[in-house]
């Protein structure tokens, strides 16, 4: 498999380049030439897999021969060792509970499986890895947990100040070692500036094999498709589902449009997003405006600018028709997410977290307008992790997991830095290659 960067003008590369380098030159993203079909077969006989052979077989073309396979299906194996159930709330519709990994939240998918790559290609290379990501949430906590004491690895995680919950920036600032933590004094879009900034600079690149863990590294983005397929090895109904998933960078819902274009039965692709409304505007106008980012309650899509909806586009051959057809957008108000999680646990029982009751208004909004079909929201982080899920159910209990009780008696260790490049970029440096 070969990639290409979707701004023209780099040269393709193979699996292992597009994980290392993170970013193309040129500035786009590293996306492959083509997406490989899986017959019919495949996905009717899911339920005769596991976890870790759906996963392999789903990765396998896009890797090559940049791992043996036998390496593969050990990464595999690892990346998927926890559970994701598919949960009944009523008749037409489904939670699918992404968070029963290390750190809670979706996001460890995509974190085990580059960490462990990123392990593998190290191994050949002769200076110290340098990753660097930006988070709005659950990244930075899954990037942390899954690289880790990683040796020959050195990883900056930039989250906004004020804008994460204090659950998250502990998974992200309490390990330590080979983890920095940088508070940046402004919102996601200015982290994912400076982190783009970085991966550009030819200074830092001297010195350090340099890339980056948000979801513009493919590494990060493709293994996203294996949940999708776990949901439909689960899925009993008769017609296949829609999909609402809660979109920020649109990373989470352009891993579903591969999978969904390499076979996966799905009615309808659903980008369930909060005020930040661009991406719902522009299928609604046909024009991509920029405006600045929206503080909410769904704080991990507090984005106004989605870095991967370009790839999406791509996938449609950037034809805004063709994308109409297969995607819906909502935007969701802070409103409605607070009633929505409120009658949800009146109802069934079940908490959401505020981004899950975006995802879940979305689809009942998609199901309102159309009545016989059934689907699936993503519960893309536990409830526990936003101090907010208390203060509008508190009469609900929520049992501490045991990955949080082992949290709450660390200490955060971070660096504050102004949304300044010169100031991130001498922390960069000074690092020891």
């Amino acid at each position: 498999m070969r990639y290409f960067s979707t701004n023209r003008k780099a040269e393709h590369v193979g699996f292992k380049d597009a994980v290392l380098r993170g970013q193309p030159e040129d500035g786009g993203l590293y996306f492959p030439e083509k997406i490989p079909h899986h017959d019919v077969t495949f996905w009717e006989k899911l339920s005769d897999k596991t976890k870790e052979d759906i996963a392999f077989e789903l990765i396998k073309p896009y890797v090559g021969k940049d791992i043996d396979p036998q390496t593969l299906y050990q990464i595999c194996s690892e990346t998927v060792n926890f559970d994701f159930p598919l949960v009944k709330l009523t008749d037409s519709v489904y939670a699918l509970e992404l968070f029963h990994g290390d750190t809670l939240a979706f996001k460890d998918v995509g974190a085990r499986f580059m960490s462990r790559c990123l392990r593998f290609f190290a191994q050949k290379i002769g200076k110290k890895i340098l990753v660097i990501v930006a988070t709005s949430g659950d990244t930075g906590g899954a990037v942390a947990s899954g690289f880790w004491n990683m040796e020959n690895i050195e990883v900056f995680i930039l989250y906004p100040k004020s804008r994460i919950s204090d659950i998250q920036e502990l998974q992200i600032t309490s390990l330590g070692g080979n983890i920095n933590s940088i508070r940046v004094t402004g919102d996601f879009d200015d982290c994912q500036r400076l982190v783009k900034q970085a991966l550009a600079d030819e200074e830092i690149r001297e010195k350090f094999y340099l890339t980056s863990a948000n979801s513009i590294n493919i590494a990060r983005l493709l293994p996203q498709q294996f949940y999708y397929a776990f949901a439909y090895r689960q899925w009993a109904e008769s017609q296949p589902p829609a999909v609402s998933v809660p979109s920020g960078n649109f990373g989470n819902i352009c891993a579903l449009a591969i999978a969904h274009l390499s076979g996966l039965p799905c009615e309808r692709l659903i980008a369930a997003c909060n005020s930040n409304d661009v991406i719902p505007e522009f299928l609604r106008t046909g024009k991509l405006t920029s405006k600045p980012a929206i503080k909410t309650l769904s704080t991990a899509m507090d984005i106004a600018s989605p870095s991967n909806f370009v790839r999406i586009f791509q996938l449609f051959e950037n034809n805004i028709e063709k994308l109409r057809a297969k995607m819906v957008a909502f935007s969701i108000s802070d409103e409605d997410t607070i009633l929505t999680m409120k009658q949800t646990y009146q109802n069934c029982g079940y908490l959401l977290d505020p981004h899950g009751a975006v995802g879940l208004k979305a689809l009942e909004r998609y199901l309102q307008q159309n009545p016989s079909s059934k689907g699936i929201f993503l519960e893309t982080a536990h409830p526990i992790k936003f101090e907010s899920v208390k203060n509008i159910l508190g009469e609900a209990s929520i049992e501490i997991p045991p990955q949080i009780r082992s949290l709450l008696s660390r200490k955060k260790h971070y660096i504050e830095v102004e949304n300044d490049y010169k100031k991130l970029k001498d922390l960069i440096m000074s690092c020891d290659s």
